[in-house]
């Protein structure tokens, strides 16, 4: 058996190799790296895949969340509701823009935004709300659409974990995580469930004046070349990566179905060890599960974590410390926000390798690994 990876880049690659490497050879060939055929045509296609009338291409997720917000007009000192169990991106540009991060607490089983919480959070100062679908399942947007709407709110959905997934409306309608709300944002760094081989992002948005100012704010603040009507930034997808996206994108959903083959069978090997809790899945919307992420019970997660790293199997903390703790924030205040599940969730979760490749003995290897560690270091 080969060198585990947490995610096995290699591997996927190798069965689309032809097609990926005359992608790329085509773009160098025509020598239209920036803005070219393929920047467009992979927009095109990914709006229809998401069934959202614009999507669009910037240099990456974090791009994709400074642009919406600043498309939104918002001012200094604005608030805005955020999880704070989340990658540092999603805070990191509420600070960059010198906008005010309220954090709010995520629910123990699927880890995403307390609808609740979020409700008892709003002020007269909030202008915007960024749900987080994180490890790949999607936030329950119908109340927290409701609520918004309540308050006249944005919503600007963080979908850097969760592309592909489904949510189920009450009404059994259904839509895919990132078309959902005022807008969607997205990361295709190369280990999410659509990455390209470098940095990229892109926007979602239904509301066509909003995507001419996203357009505008992603391109130096221009309509019109050397015309600059808005403050904007220079944040553009490389035609390379949005040809190998064209590549990666009608395999999506597969690579999808295999990461949850590998979710089912992690659930079955863990089902009966008490200190273990596998994944939730909510029943309105499909988990794509960009992580397979653990709750330990009883144990020690680091000690766990250690032992697992020293039999050669990879694992990762998603994530050791929660945003409101980051000392990039220390001077908010936010450390004293009380966020008792979040804080519970940065001990206990322990994330293990999923991937489009796993196969059946890596699975079994990975499986019979972690059952025996956390029996042997519970009893300890």
């Amino acid at each position: 058996m080969q060198k585990l990876q947490m995610v096995d880049l290699r591997r996927q690659y190798l069965p689309i190799k032809n097609e990926i490497d005359a992608a790329i050879q085509n773009v160098i060939d025509t020598t239209a790296f920036i803005n070219g055929p393929d920047v467009k045509a992979f927009a095109d296609e990914l709006a229809q895949y998401l069934d959202v009338k614009h999507a669009i291409p910037c240099a990456n997720g974090t791009d994709a969340l400074q642009i919406a917000l600043m498309a939104l007009g918002l001012q200094p000192g604005d608030e805005v509701i955020t999880p704070s169990f989340t990658y540092i991106a999603t805070v990191e540009v509420v600070a960059l823009l010198g906008l005010t991060p309220v954090f709010v607490d995520v629910n123990a089983d699927n880890f995403t935004m307390d609808i609740e919480a979020v409700r008892k959070a709003i002020s007269p100062k909030t202008k915007a709300i960024i749900p987080v679908h994180l490890y790949g399942q999607s936030v329950d947007m119908a109340p927290l659409l409701a609520l918004a709407a309540q308050h006249n709110l944005p919503v600007i959905e963080d979908n850097a974990q969760a592309i592909g997934s489904v949510y189920t409306f009450p009404d059994g309608t259904q839509a895919k995580t990132g078309a959902i709300g005022t807008i969607g944002c997205t990361s295709f760094f190369p280990s999410k469930n659509l990455g390209c081989y470098g940095d990229g992002g892109a926007l979602f948005t239904n509301d066509d004046a909003l995507a001419e100012k996203i357009r505008m704010i992603a391109n130096h603040g221009q309509k019109v070349k050397y015309y600059h009507e808005i403050v904007g930034c220079n944040s553009r997808l490389d035609t390379i990566q949005a040809a190998i996206l064209r590549v990666k994108l009608p395999h999506l959903d597969r690579y999808n179905a295999a990461r949850r083959q590998a979710a089912d069978a992690y659930d079955a090997a863990f089902s009966g060890n008490p200190h273990l809790e596998t994944p939730f899945r909510a029943p309105y919307s499909t988990h794509v599960f960009h992580q397979y992420t653990l709750k330990l019970k009883g144990v020690d997660r680091d000690a766990v974590a250690a032992a697992l790293t020293e039999q050669g199997i990879p694992n990762m903390i998603y994530y050791p410390v929660p945003s409101h703790r980051q000392n990039m924030l220390r001077e908010t205040g936010s450390a004293n926000a009380a966020l008792p599940v979040t804080e519970m969730l940065n001990k206990c979760v322990l994330s293990l390798p999923i991937h489009t490749e796993l196969t059946k003995e890596e699975i079994d290897f990975i499986t019979a690994a972690v059952n025996e560690t956390v029996s042997q270091l519970a009893k300890a």
